[in-house]
């Protein structure tokens, strides 16, 4: 018996539970987003995939990291051959660490993941000049690289996983009206919209901050606070792009400088966080900030013309750990699939690993 499925929530998590879903027979799939595609947390993301070099060796945390990290590189393929490509940054990821106590603990992390197959290095000073010229490291004790980290670019990430959801038959609605839920006896039986109305027997709530309105008169609260991400676009001159070819993502002091090839940058960092009132709105100076430190490791930026600045809002869980990913209480065909964090584009496959194995076994939801 096919089983309708809908989707609140058209950013990268969405799309990829929907895409997961498609290629099931068993499941009759429905986006609904009341803006387009990647608008919201999504959209502002930088798209690193930092799950190998990561410090969750553990648990859940570590257990969504792994899964998507094994899924992503099959997962870009099949996109690929479908006549989705994505763009992306392949050369790994070197993560820059000030003090030397930080070192010892990468290279535990090292010999960790390497007793499970993954792969890390330690790079002292002269190793990151001798791969990364174009760096300055002299603040720095070292680095850890992971050539299977990379980079993927989030809203065409997003948009191809939708598109081949719909080629698999998933019907996507975007820029709807609110919608509002319908429920009897603890159990959703359509959302309704002022355009249409959608009969489900699962409904998932993948729409970031936008999921609050969606469970706000749910008997089980969702808690969820925006954190600000700022980011710039950033073109250096022509004759000042580095000669090697080897440009993987750089991370130092949770400030990210993406090289998107053609002399063209993504520099970023979350850096702001509400005040009491709940507000929080972009500060220029803090972005300024963020692009100065950028530079001090990452010279040639200083010259770089700014294409672009954006910021955006992730949606942090208050009182547990990110994701929110579990059914909702009191309902028995509700699964929330929200509250990523600053990680949603890493962990978006797994949650749609995640959601799709639930799905096909409900005995095993976690409500």
């Amino acid at each position: 018996m096919v089983k309708r499925v809908v989707i609140l929530g058209a950013g990268v998590v969405g799309a990829a539970i929907a895409y997961e879903l498609s290629q099931l027979d068993q499941f009759k799939i429905t986006v609904l987003d009341t803006a387009q595609p990647a608008r919201g947390s999504t959209g502002a993301a930088l798209g690193m995939l930092m799950g190998i070099i990561s410090r969750k060796t553990k648990g859940r945390a570590w257990t969504l990291r792994r899964r998507s990290m094994e899924r992503f590189p099959r997962l870009l393929e099949e996109l690929a051959a479908a006549g989705q490509p994505v763009p992306h940054n392949s050369h790994g990821i070197l993560k820059l660490l000030r003090e030397p106590e930080e070192l010892e603990k990468g290279d535990r992390l090292r010999e960790l993941r390497q007793a499970s197959g993954w792969q890390l290095a330690i790079w002292d000073q002269e190793i990151i000049q001798q791969h990364c010229p174009h760096l300055q490291a002299k603040e720095a004790a070292g680095g850890i690289f992971s050539p299977q980290d990379f980079q993927v670019q989030p809203v065409p990430f997003t948009k191809a996983l939708l598109a081949v959801a719909q080629q698999n038959g998933a019907h996507c609605y975007f820029g709807i009206s609110q919608p509002k839920l319908e429920i009897t006896d603890q159990h959703c039986q359509k959302i309704s919209t002022d355009q249409n109305s959608y009969p489900c027997d699962w409904l998932i709530v993948s729409a970031g901050l936008g999921s609050l309105e969606v469970t706000k008169h749910l008997s089980e609260s969702l808690s969820l606070g925006p954190v600000l991400g700022q980011a710039f676009h950033l073109r250096v001159p022509k004759k000042l792009e580095p000669q090697t070819p080897f440009q993987p993502v750089v991370s130092f002091e949770d400030i990210h400088v993406v090289p998107l090839g053609q002399g063209e940058y993504w520099v970023g960092a979350t850096v702001e966080f509400p005040a009491e009132t709940g507000g929080i709105t972009p500060d220029i100076t803090l972005a300024d900030q963020v692009l100065q430190k950028a530079i001090a490791f990452y010279p040639l930026l200083k010259n770089a013309e700014i294409l672009r600045h954006w910021s955006g809002k992730r949606p942090r869980p208050n009182g547990q750990g990110a994701p929110v990913l579990k059914g909702l209480a009191g309902y028995d065909n509700i699964l929330l699939a929200t509250g990523h964090y600053r990680n949603g584009v890493l962990l978006a496959p797994a949650t749609a690993l995640t959601i799709r194995d639930w799905l096909l076994a409900p005995e095993t939801i976690p409500f």
